[in-house]
C-alpha cells in the first residue's frame, strides 16, 4: 500500500532514514496495533501519527489529539474520559471525553511519559478492555479506538524508577517507531528549507530566496529544536526579509542575533576539528548506531539485525562511542 498523497506531504525528506519511516508507517497502518512514537521534541511525531491514521482502515474516522502535559491530572482525566453533570465544580453539563470522540478512529496521546500514575491505571483499562466510565459516572461505556502515543522521555528508565507502570509500558510499546533528530538526516534539510520557503512565501505573498551560504549554514547547524525550530526560523526569515535573496550580509535585523548564535555554535573549535574523512565516517557510524539502538529499545541483538552486524560488534561500538540512553531520562542518546 502506497502512502496517501495528502498525508505524504507532511513528512519531507529522501534520506534512508525517512524512507525507512515510510515503510514502517505503511506496514503498521494496515494493522490495529498500538504504536509508540519516540524521539526528541520537534521531530514530527504528530505528523507521523496522522500518517499512520490516514493510511489505515480507520482513515474515514476521527483523529483526536491530546497533549498530556497541557492539563492538570483532574482535568486530563475529564478530557480523556469525559464527565457527568455536577461531578465537580464547574461541570455544568455532561461532556464526552476524547476517547468517546475518537470512536472508530484514532486517538493520539502526546507526551505519554508525563501521565500521573492514577491516570495510567485508567488508561491501561481502556487499552485492555476498551471500556471506561466518565468522571462522576457509573455507566460503563465501550469504544473502538486505535491508540498512538508519543514521548521524548526514556520510558524504560521511568519504569525502573516506578514513575511509569510496567504493564502500561508493554501495552503501549507494541510497535515502537523512532524519529531521528534533524542532525541525523542533514541531507533532508535543504528539502525542508525549500518546503517552508514555499509555504511562508505563499502565506505572506512574498518571493524570498536564500543564498547558498545561508543554506549551507542551516545544514551545518544541529537544530536542537529539530524540524519545529527550522520551520520557525524560515518563517521569521520570510516575514522579516524584503523580497529577494537573503545572504549573510542581508540577514534581517530582527533575526540577526539568532543567526550569529548559529554561526558561533558551528564555528566552535570542537566543530572545526571535525574536518577529516575519518571524523566524518565516525560521525555517520555513531548516528546510525544511535538510531538503530533507539529503534530497537536498546536491545543489542535487534540493533545488530538492523545494522547487519553481530551483537558483540554493537556492544563494542557502544563502548567505543560511549553511548548511553539520554540522561537516563530521554528518548535519545548522549555521549558521556
Amino acid at each position: 500500500m502506497a502512502l496517501k498523497e495528502s498525508a505524504s506531504r507532511t513528512l519531507i525528506g529522501c534520506s534512508a532514514i525517512v524512507k525507512e519511516i515510510y515503510r514502517e508507517v505503511t506496514r503498521v497502518g494496515k494493522s490495529k496495533a498500538t504504536v509508540l512514537l519516540r524521539g526528541e521534541s520537534g521531530t514530527g511525531k504528530e505528523l507521523v501519527a496522522k500518517l499512520i491514521h490516514e493510511n489505515s482502515p480507520r482513515a474515514g474516522g476521527p483523529f483526536i489529539r491530546v497533549h498530556c502535559t497541557a492539563l492538570t491530572e483532574t482535568l486530563l482525566e475529564s478530557e480523556l474520559f469525559g464527565h457527568e453533570k455536577g461531578s465537580f465544580t464547574g461541570a455544568y453539563q455532561t461532556r464526552k471525553g476524547r476517547f468517546e470522540l475518537a470512536n472508530e478512529g484514532t486517538i493520539f496521546l502526546d507526551e505519554i511519559g508525563d501521565l500521573s500514575l492514577p491516570v495510567q491505571v485508567k488508561l491501561l483499562r481502556v487499552l485492555q478492555e476498551m471500556e471506561f466510565e466518565r468522571v462522576g459516572g457509573i455507566q460503563t461505556l465501550s469504544v473502538d479506538v486505535r491508540t498512538i502515543t508519543a514521548t521524548h522521555r526514556n520510558l524504560e528508565h521511568a519504569v525502573r524508577e516506578g514513575t511509569f507502570r510496567q504493564d502500561l509500558y508493554y501495552r503501549l510499546n507494541v510497535v515502537p517507531i523512532y524519529l531521528p533528530p534533524l542532525r541525523a538526516r542533514r541531507e533532508d534539510i535543504p528539502l525542508l528549507i525549500q518546503h517552508f520557503l514555499d509555504k511562508f512565501n505563499m502565506e505572506n505573498h512574498k518571493n524570498v530566496r536564500l543564498s547558498g551560504q545561508i543554506i549551507q549554514l542551516l545544514v551545518q547547524y544541529d537544530w536542537p529544536g529539530n524540524i519545529r525550530e527550522l520551520e520557525n526560523c524560515i518563517e521569521r526569515l520570510v516575514v522579516l526579509a524584503a523580497d529577494g535573496s537573503v545572504t549573510l550580509k542581508t540577514i534581517p535585523s530582527g533575526i540577526e542575533t539568532y543567526f550569529n548564535d548559529i554561526r558561533q555554535v558551528i564555528l566552535t573549535p570542537s566543530k572545526a576539528k571535525k574536518n577529516s574523512l575519518t571524523d566524518s565516517v565516525h560521525d555517520m557510524e555513531r548516528e546510525a548506531l544511535k538510531s538503530a539502538l533507539e529503534r530497537s529499545g536498546w536491545v543489542y541483538a535487534k540493533a545488530a539485525r538492523r545494522l547487519g552486524i553481530t551483537p558483540r560488534q554493537v556492544a563494542y561500538k557502544v563502548k567505543k562511542y560511549r553511548l548511553v540512553p539520554d540522561g537516563e531520562g530521554g528518548g535519545t542518546c548522549n555521549t558521556i
